[in-house]
């Protein structure tokens, strides 16, 4: 364990769209059976530890996931957790996205009507500010691409390096520090 606090975050456990690839943003699909499985295991992945505070994006899929995992009665939804707005591209697959607009990148280009990686950064931002606010441990769920802005923007990089991590469904990450509050890290990422 590290003397600072650290910060575990879940991505959500698989829906129907996550298993099959399509963009899931601010469309709120349940969890499937297997999901659900996988989303009780967390439970026993964080057994014995505490956190000062437990946070779920508003979407079903993270907040059931957080259920599950046994923290929902602890849990406070906050909207800047929500899952990036992929506008005209929500439900598509990037193979679909591709045909339409050859060479786009998520991270890179955004989607039209929807969110660009800046948007979302600006919400990260706002997470991380509160996550240092805490002072202890938080508990964190919400879903793959804004997780992934939030790490970038947890180590300072820009919300498009977003795009150097991956996130599998069901899976806990640390971040943390190192030396003092001024070397923030990932401790551990995508553990599943």
């Amino acid at each position: 364990m590290s003397a600072f606090l650290e910060i575990y975050l879940v991505r959500h456990g698989e829906t129907e769209w996550s298993a099959s690839g399509k963009h899931t943003g601010l469309t709120d699909i349940p969890l499937t059976p297997a999901g659900e499985e996988a989303a009780g295991r967390i439970a026993e992945r964080l057994q014995g530890l505490s956190f000062q505070a437990v946070w779920s994006s508003p979407s079903q899929r993270a907040f059931k996931t957080c259920t599950l995992a046994g923290f929902g009665s602890a849990c406070v939804k906050l909207a800047d957790l929500a899952e990036w707005d992929y506008g005209a591209y929500e439900g598509l697959t990037t193979k679909q996205i591709l045909i339409e607009r050859p060479g786009w990148r998520l991270f890179r280009d955004g989607c039209p009507s929807g969110e660009a990686a800046q948007d979302v950064g600006a919400r990260a931002d706002r997470i991380v500010n509160q996550l240092r606010e805490v002072g202890g441990n938080v508990l964190v769920f919400s879903s793959a691409h804004f997780l992934r802005v939030l790490a970038a923007r947890w180590l300072g990089l820009p919300p498009q390096d977003g795009a150097l991590f991956v996130l599998d469904t069901a899976s806990i990450s640390v971040l943390g520090y190192e030396h003092d509050l001024g070397e923030p890290i990932v401790r551990r990422w995508n553990q599943r």
